[in-house]
């Protein structure tokens, strides 16, 4: 088999990938391990940025995210009681937030990719890269009936998130990776209940962080902080509404809606940057290249903003033969990489509670709190961060 791109991985990152290549007239295709209902039905949050919302209806991909996604003007950060409200469009000349989850957004790109009637192989087995120094590197496989295949490519993205084969692929002797674990995790729930706000609520208590989101106007999407090492079973429904309710009690008269709790999840808080995202003729792009903590809803965002930047990469070399953008792949999506984990990593330290942190420790985050809820110019760097920094800008 003979392809220009091969990809590896039919998350976000690996089939937007292959949506824009497409429109570029460059063929591709794509891996994935898992079956395609097992992606389908992989529930995670999903928080777009202004840019991926724009990206998504720009190339056709926006229809039923302009029917079904949340669109939000603001956020909320609650403490002390009190809801505190950033009125993110206001700061940044008209830039919000749309709640979509992330499985939904693979619905569309899986759609997409089969309208288009490109190769999309599931259930594969045993991807091995061959040859990445070389001008013809070749992918290797099993395919769901056990025949071997290989193919060879121009160049290879490596697009299969933290567990995939790809970043392993890289010589250790020239991959750095910078690593941060979080002392505390997350622990997620689906609920059948009413909306219980009309915009993100982050929450900060001395007992833990807490967040509220919505799914639908039946389904609720909330968070709570938790021990790393807890399971779902150490979570029966009465100690979670116990805790919410005591991280986000206050003498506002809100309270939280209680429902039906019909999905649980641990959600471990680490971060994760690889250096470079690039040997030879493969490319690493979303969660296979770097990992963020929730808190600042990067993640899928990254994954966007990477394939952006490498099929403009890709076109230019199929287009006029040029390689510089190409080469310098990696510096680019490292620049917006770096600022996506310092947001994030300002969040968590501001929102969270260490264990290990002292009353003076406290006093500190509630400060920044009350500063970046009082002063229009630290709220205005929270929203642009949040709702994305323009592509052209980082």
């Amino acid at each position: 088999m003979r392809t220009q791109v091969g990809i590896i991985g039919a998350g976000p990152a690996g089939l937007l990938l292959a949506h824009l290549l497409q429109l570029r007239g460059i063929e591709s295709v794509v891996l994935e391990t898992r079956s395609r209902q097992e992606i389908e039905a992989t529930i995670r949050a999903g928080v777009l940025e202004q840019g991926t919302v724009d990206l998504l209806n720009e190339t056709g991909l926006g229809e039923r995210l302009r029917r079904e996604g949340l669109a939000h003007e603001g956020v909320i950060l609650r403490f002390g009681g009190q809801n505190h409200r950033i009125p993110l469009a206001e700061l940044t000349g008209g830039r919000c937030i749309t709640v979509y989850a992330q499985h939904e957004v693979i619905r569309d790109l899986v759609k997409a990719r089969f309208d288009s009637g490109e190769a999309l192989l599931f259930g594969v087995k045993d991807i091995s890269l061959l040859d990445l120094e070389t001008q013809l590197p070749k992918l290797r496989f099993h395919d769901e009936g056990g025949a071997l295949h290989e193919i060879a490519c121009d160049y290879i993205a490596g697009c299969d998130g933290f567990h995939g084969v790809s970043r392993p692929s890289i010589p250790s002797r020239l991959r750095k990776e910078f690593v941060r674990v979080s002392p505390f995790a997350w622990f997620g729930i689906l609920v059948e209940a009413p909306r219980a706000t009309e915009e993100l609520i982050y929450a900060y208590h001395e007992q833990g962080f807490a967040l509220i989101s919505t799914r639908s106007p039946k389904i609720q999407r909330l968070y709570l902080q938790c021990n790393p090492g807890d399971t779902t079973s150490l979570w029966p429904d009465t100690r979670i509404w116990e805790a919410l309710h005591t991280r986000l009690a206050g003498d506002d008269g809100w309270r939280l809606s209680e429902g039906r709790i019909f999905q649980k999840s641990v959600i471990a808080m680490r971060s994760l940057v690889v250096e470079p995202m690039q040997h030879g003729r493969l490319f690493l792009a979303g969660d296979a290249a770097h990992i963020v903590p929730p808190t600042g809803a990067k993640g899928l965002n990254l994954a966007v903003a990477d394939v952006r930047v490498l099929a403009q990469a890709l076109a230019a070399f199929y287009d006029a033969g040029s390689t510089d953008l190409l080469e310098r792949y990696s510096e680019t999506a490292l620049r917006r990489v770096w600022r996506a984990e310092h947001f994030s990593w300002w969040m968590t330290s501001m929102l969270h509670r260490f264990h290990d942190e002292s009353p003076f420790h406290h006093r500190l985050q509630r400060s920044q709190l009350e500063y970046v809820t009082s002063s229009r110019a630290a709220a205005t760097m929270l929203a642009e961060n949040y709702v994305g920094l323009p592509f052209d800008k980082v």
